[in-house]
């Protein structure tokens, strides 16, 4: 068995939306415990992270990076990182915002970095975009075409769950391809040496 922490930030249920997608698709997925978490929560415990063997990082997009309340959680991994005690275990991420580019890329790169900096090892985005194969771009897996990590568009000032199809279509298969890497790759979180 296999654990993995969905952890993320949402201000007002848009990218809560698209982790509950990436769950469902990471528990597709046979010897997958999969758990949806909150940064703000886990900012006060970091030390939970030990019990996981990977992590699917989620933050909207606020001004070309992650919001205070992710970052904030972010920082709180300190004591974790002078000992490198994340090392060796899997993460991605993904963003949301209601513009078609919005700068997410500035986003996943600092989940990225802030996952190199803890010696994870980070799985990407590799779904093609289905638009080149004739699916309706609102349709299409990876419309955004993002290979970084996860990129959804919500709606502005709309309610949580009118995103595109495609786009809960990506964090379904996002969610299980993580899984199905996990799997493969990582060590058990047991397993890694402090």
């Amino acid at each position: 068995m296999r654990k993995l922490a969905v952890i993320y930030h949402s201000a007002f249920g848009h990218t809560e939306h698209i982790a509950r997608q990436i769950c469902e698709g990471a528990q597709d997925v046979a010897n997958m415990e999969v758990h949806l978490l909150k940064a703000e929560d886990l900012a006060g415990e970091p030390g939970q992270l030990l019990a996981f063997d990977g992590f699917i990082l989620g933050s909207p997009t606020y001004f070309g990076g992650v919001s205070g309340v992710f970052k904030s959680f972010m920082d709180a991994t300190g004591p974790l990182w002078r000992s490198q005690q994340l090392n060796g275990r899997l993460a991605a991420g993904f963003t949301v915002s209601s513009l078609a580019a919005g700068d997410k890329q500035s986003t996943l790169m600092a989940l990225f970095v802030f996952c190199m900096q803890h010696g994870m090892l980070w799985v990407g985005n590799p779904i093609l975009p289905e638009q080149h194969a004739g699916v309706p771009i609102e349709d299409a897996a990876n419309r955004l075409g993002s290979w970084s990590g996860l990129m959804a568009q919500s709606s502005h000032s709309a309610p949580a769950d009118p995103f595109a199809p495609g786009d809960v279509k990506t964090a379904r298969m996002f969610g299980r391809n993580f899984s199905e890497t996990l799997h493969q790759l990582a060590v058990p979180a047991t397993e890694v040496p402090a």
